[in-house]
């Protein structure tokens, strides 16, 4: 499948039907995607879109990457690949959050997901890069963002479900916090819903890996997944 993301697919598939998906084809047009999110929304380039339309050359003064401390959720292979490019902005602080804790990539300390709230009043930037499963539903709630500091930007390149959206939605609505997002809740996010004019939130369409590197990518390891099935071998990427 084309996706990393393979949760949607189980209730539809017979119990004797395996499954792989596109790990090692997507990880990196996600990661360069949740970057473009990133720079977007804290060098407030929508804002100077409008400027633009307007004819209207009025400088901005915006918050940067380089010296934020970041939060990313989910060390996995999209996890990891943001991590790589996050480094070069200098952050104060880059730190992992995923189900057990330890150390990564050169010194990344990830913490266990249990104790993320302790790390979220002095984030400014929080990812999201997790799977949607019945322990990530809903994780970032009201609990969750209440702990938020004040002006702090929550970006999902995951899956729209792990945020609660109608929380999130109060939260953009009285400018507290800023939200960049490639997942919703619902998806597609309907005509008139009220998260797509929420001030401070840039959207698109679930288009993180839509690239045409990643496409000459999965057809690669499609190609290489029929070799293996035609000489009796094991698909590469079962995760069912």
């Amino acid at each position: 499948m084309l996706s990393i993301g393979y949760e949607w697919v189980l209730d539809h598939l017979p119990g004797d039907v395996a499954l792989s998906n596109s790990k090692g084809a997507v990880e990196d047009s996600t990661a360069e995607h949740c970057l473009a999110l990133i720079l977007a929304s804290l060098r407030e380039l929508p804002r100077a879109h409008q400027l633009q339309k307007e004819e209207s050359w009025s400088r901005l003064w915006t918050s940067s990457l380089q010296g934020s401390n970041v939060v990313v959720l989910g060390v996995g292979g999209v996890g990891t690949a943001i991590i790589e490019r996050l480094k070069p902005f200098k952050p104060a602080k880059i730190t992992g959050v995923a189900s057990t804790a330890r150390t990564i990539n050169g010194g990344i300390d990830v913490v266990s997901i249990e104790n993320v709230h302790q790390l979220l009043p002095s984030a400014e930037i929080v990812i999201c890069a997790l799977p949607h499963t019945p322990q990530t539903q809903g994780l970032i709630g009201k609990e969750f963002m209440d702990r938020m500091r004040d002006g702090a930007l929550l970006v999902n390149v995951g899956r729209g479900p792990i945020i609660a959206t109608a929380a999130l939605i109060k939260e953009l609505e009285t400018g507290r916090l800023r939200a960049a997002l490639d997942v919703t809740d619902p998806e597609p996010l309907p005509v008139g819903h009220a998260l797509w004019n929420a001030p401070g939130c840039i959207i698109t369409p679930h288009m993180a890996g839509n690239t045409g590197q990643f496409m000459e990518l999965v057809s690669e390891l499609a190609t290489r997944q029929v070799q293996l099935l035609s000489s009796g071998q094991t698909p590469l990427n079962l995760v069912r």
